[in-house]
Order: structure tokens, then C-alpha cells, then sequence
């Protein structure tokens, strides 16, 4: 059980990781996010990336929202999640 579930834990982390990247990705192809595609990623990835940039000092055009959210992710609450499973 405990095997399951720390597979579905790490999948669930891939797949935001995947979700956040995939958000930076569609910004340089769409900035509008008009497409239907950035709204579902924006749906996904908000709740993750809003309280971070609420954080996160104003630097101008460049956002480095998703790079902290994916180092807090993968380097911060992965290893944490494995220790405590």
C-alpha cells in the first residue's frame, strides 16, 4: 500500500512539474493565453504559482515564479514526502 501510494505521490509531482513547464512553455508561443490549452494549465498551475508570486519581488517583465516552484517541488518537497513514506 505504502508503495502505491508513494507512486502516485511522485506521479501527481511529474505531472505539475510537467504542468508548470508547459505553462512557460505556452507563454512564448501565446501570451495572450487565449487558447484553450493556457486555461487549463493556468487551471492547474495557479493554485501552486499565486501564492509564491504574491512572494516573489516584482522583477519587471521576467517571472521567476515557475523556476522557484519547480525548485520547491522537486529539491523541497519530494525528498520529504519519500522520507516521510
Amino acid at each position: 500500500m505504502s508503495e502505491l501510494f508513494t507512486t502516485y505521490v511522485d506521479f501527481l509531482l511529474m505531472a505539475l512539474s510537467f504542468a508548470i513547464f508547459g505553462r512557460v512553455l505556452l507563454s512564448w508561443v501565446s501570451p495572450s493565453g487565449e487558447d484553450p490549452l493556457s486555461s487549463i494549465l493556468r487551471q492547474i498551475t495557479e493554485p501552486i504559482l499565486g501564492p509564491i508570486r504574491k512572494v516573489m519581488p516584482d522583477t519587471g517583465m521576467l517571472d521567476l515564479t515557475p523556476m522557484v516552484a519547480l525548485v520547491v517541488l522537486n529539491m523541497l518537497v519530494r525528498p520529504i514526502l519519500m522520507a516521510i513514506l
